[in-house]
This record gives C-alpha cells, sequence and structure tokens, in this order.
C-alpha cells in the first residue's frame, strides 16, 4: 500500500514506525522531521493546504492518506481529499470540530448522553469571574479553540485562572469546567462513522516535573497497558467495553444523526471517577505521546484497519492482532518548554540509545544543522522502551535516555513509575 502520512512529530514517527513494521507499504511523509526523514521518503510542503496536499496525493497515486495532527483536519484537508477520491485517514472539517470547539464537544455529549462534568461557557472576564465565584477551586478553564495543547489550566490559584482567561479570551472563548478527580485514561477509537475499533489505553503525564508538579503541558510520557484497571473493572478489555459502549458508539451516532458523521480517529479523554467514567475532552486524532506507546504494541492489521475506517468498511475489517507487550515512554524537552524553549542545540547519543534492546527514539522537534541532529521545539524527543512488562518497558526507556544528551534538557524521572 502506497501510504502518504501528514505531520512532523512524535506521533507521526510512531504512526509511520508501525506503518513500517508491518512492511509491504511505500511510505512517504509530509513534512516530516530528521527522524522520519532517515526512515522513509519527505516531502516538504504546507499540510494545512486542503489543495496542495491533495495535489500531491492524486499526483502521487496514494491508496491512503493518514492525517496525523489536528490542524489539518480543522482546516479541511480530509474534505478536499474526499472530493478527490482519496482515501484519507481522518474526520471531516465539519466533525473535527468536536476537537476544534470544546463547546461543541460538550454539546455533542450532551446529545448523546455521555457521561462528563458541568460547564459554563464566559466570552469575557466577567463571565469567567462568575463561573469562578460559583464553583470550587481547583479551578479547570479550557480555551474553546485549539491551543497547541496550552489551553487548558487546572490550579487553585484564582489569580492564575483570570490571568489564563484573558490570555486567550481574544481567540475565543472560555469553558470553566467542574473539577474530576481520578485518574485520567486515554482511549483511541477506530472508527468509519458506524462502526468502531478500540485500541489499547494508555495514560499519560500532562505536569512538566517529577509527582505531577509544575505547569501542564503537551505531555511528558505515557504507558501501556494500565494494570490497575483490573482492580476497578475487572479486567482492562472490561473497562474498553464500557467505554465504547457509554462513550464512543453514543458519541459516534450523535455525530452521524446531527449530519456531521465522524471517521478516523475518535480520541476520548477520560477520568475514572468515584462515580464513574466521564470525559474531559475529545480529540480528532490520535494523541501524543499516547499513539508512542499503543502502536507498538499492534503486531499486525493497523495499516488494513487505517483504510477500512477511511472506506467505510471497517464493520466487516480483520481485528487487530496485539502482542503481550507493555510500553513506555519518557519525553525529552528543551529548558524553557513548555513556555519559551531554547532551540538550535545539539542532540547526541541517538544512535547508542536506539542500539539497546526494546528501545525506539522518535522524534518531535529535531533538524539537521551543521552540529548534526538539533533541537528544534518544546518537545524533542520520545524515547519508547518496550518490553514483556512494564517494569522491563520503563528500565529500558529510562537506560536509553541516559544515553542522550541536550543541553538544558528536562525529562521527568516518575513515568509509568506508580504503575
Amino acid at each position: 500500500m502506497r501510504i502518504l502520512v501528514l505531520g512532523s512529530g512524535a506521533r507521526e514517527h510512531a504512526i509511520i514506525a508501525a506503518l513500517v513494521a508491518e512492511g509491504g507499504h511505500e511510505i512517504t511523509a509530509a513534512p516530516g522531521n530528521a527522524g522520519i526523514q532517515r526512515d522513509v521518503e519527505v516531502v516538504r510542503l504546507d499540510i494545512k493546504s486542503p489543495e496542495l496536499v491533495t495535489e500531491l496525493a492524486t499526483e502521487g497515486g496514494y491508496d491512503l492518506v493518514v492525517i496525523g495532527p489536528e490542524a489539518p483536519l480543522v482546516a479541511g484537508v480530509a474534505d478536499a481529499l474526499q472530493r478527490a477520491g482519496v482515501p484519507v485517514f481522518g474526520p471531516t472539517q465539519a466533525a473535527a470540530r468536536i476537537e476544534g470547539s470544546k463547546s461543541f464537544a460538550k454539546d455533542v455529549m450532551a446529545r448523546a448522553g455521555v457521561p462528563t462534568g458541568f460547564d459554563t461557557t464566559a466570552t469575557t472576564l466577567d463571565e469567567v469571574r462568575a463561573a469562578l465565584d460559583a464553583s470550587a477551586p481547583p479551578f479547570v478553564l479550557k480555551a474553546d479553540g485549539l491551543a497547541a495543547g496550552k489551553g487548558v489550566i487546572v490550579t487553585d490559584d484564582r489569580a492564575a485562572a483570570e490571568a489564563h482567561a484573558e490570555q486567550f479570551l481574544p481567540d475565543g472563548p472560555i469553558l470553566v469546567e467542574e473539577f474530576l478527580a481520578g485518574p485520567e485514561v486515554s482511549l483511541f477509537v477506530i472508527t468509519d462513522g458506524t462502526d468502531v475499533m478500540p485500541l489499547a489505553p494508555a495514560q499519560d503525564y500532562k505536569r512538566l516535573g517529577d509527582g505531577d508538579t509544575g505547569p501542564n503541558t503537551g505531555g511528558m510520557g505515557a504507558y501501556s497497558p494500565l494494570p490497575w484497571l483490573a482492580e476497578r473493572f475487572g479486567s482492562e478489555q472490561a473497562f474498553v467495553d464500557e467505554v465504547v459502549s457509554t462513550v464512543a458508539l453514543p458519541t459516534i451516532r450523535a455525530m452521524a444523526e446531527a449530519g456531521t458523521p465522524f471517521a478516523g480517529l475518535l480520541y476520548c479523554g477520560l477520568i475514572v471517577t468515584r462515580s464513574g467514567v466521564k470525559v474531559i475532552e475529545f480529540n480528532a486524532r490520535f494523541g501524543d505521546p499516547e499513539t508512542q506507546v499503543v502502536l507498538p504494541r499492534i503486531e499486525s492489521g493497523f495499516a488494513d484497519a487505517l483504510l477500512a475506517a477511511a472506506q467505510g468498511t471497517l464493520g466487516s475489517a480483520a481485528p487487530l492482532v496485539w502482542r503481550d507487550s507493555a510500553a513506555v515512554t519518557v519525553v525529552l524537552a528543551s529548558e524553557g518548554y513548555p513556555g519559551d524553549p531554547v532551540t538550535g542545540r545539539a542532540i547526541t547519543g541517538v544512535e547508542a540509545a536506539e542500539a539497546l534492546e526494546g528501545v525506539r527514539v522518535l522524534h518531535a522537534a529535531t533538524g539537521e544543522g551543521e552540529q548534526g541532529l538539533t533541537a528544534t521545539g518544546g518537545r524533542v524527543l520520545n524515547v519508547v522502551g518496550t518490553g514483556a512488562t512494564l517494569a522491563q518497558a520503563r528500565d529500558r526507556a529510562y537506560d536509553a535516555l541516559s544515553r542522550i544528551e541536550l543541553q538544558g534538557g528536562q525529562a521527568r524521572t516518575d513515568i509509568a513509575a506508580g504503575a
């Protein structure tokens, strides 16, 4: 299969790595990064341009286009590809609003009867203050639109909550939400708009520092599977089945009934509260860094499932085959992240890290410069360890991380420690 993967981060590198591992595919990435271009052909173009992406896909004769990040989805790239007759894994612009607008997602949840926390939508600072007056800390505020993983704040500090609202109100409404207490779980669901195929659950770490301290980030690490789910639900599969029946399928049906059918990857961001599983957010694409630990556990069937979702035939697709393994990823971030990351610094030791058994280094923000591999953004690398157990996978990830050098680099030391 000839496959074009759009994106330039570690999520896309993980998707590409999974497709390469299956074998039998010819893969191109656009625009890719320094790590991705070591694995597959890359093409430089603006992936938010429906016209440019469609031209590349049609002239290149691709059998499938996989859209990684959210921005091209919100820009309508999937719509243009569908009009051109190119199978595309990723929802339409209208359906991608489930991520592009938090208030839209809440409306969908209400229609579908999906369990979630209560919320208030505010368009002015006075409205935000009134909503904060009516709630108790910790305060949860979310920018309504896309904010590159930085639009959410959870804080006990009233002043910090108001400052967050002031920062994002010029770009659109703010949602003030109920704080939901409990562990977070991410569950990815492949769907063709009618049928669904759930993947394995994962848990990520949003805070910058050990012990869940410091500012929120796009994610500093993740692990899969989640053995503690069995204590609550009897088995991890029982948890997955519950989420499919109470969250994923009702949401997919509500989207279809509203005339905005959703086909692609529905990311269910969940909280396991004392009163049950509740949704904190939906995304319209694979999550980062959870993708980096879920996909290495798939043995076969990944590409076929993506194509079936794109063609509306998921109901007759063969099930995925899973490895009996575990995966842990640790993110190496630049100095200054998530505020003002320092870029341009050299990265060394990646080859030594990847020489270790059960290790893969996925590139998030890297480039090639005069001094070799360099950091070009905030989250730079994902060091992924796989093994028979979480303990083995974790040991391998941190052993590999210790071989990599980036001046001022930041990484948590407690990813998956509690699991």
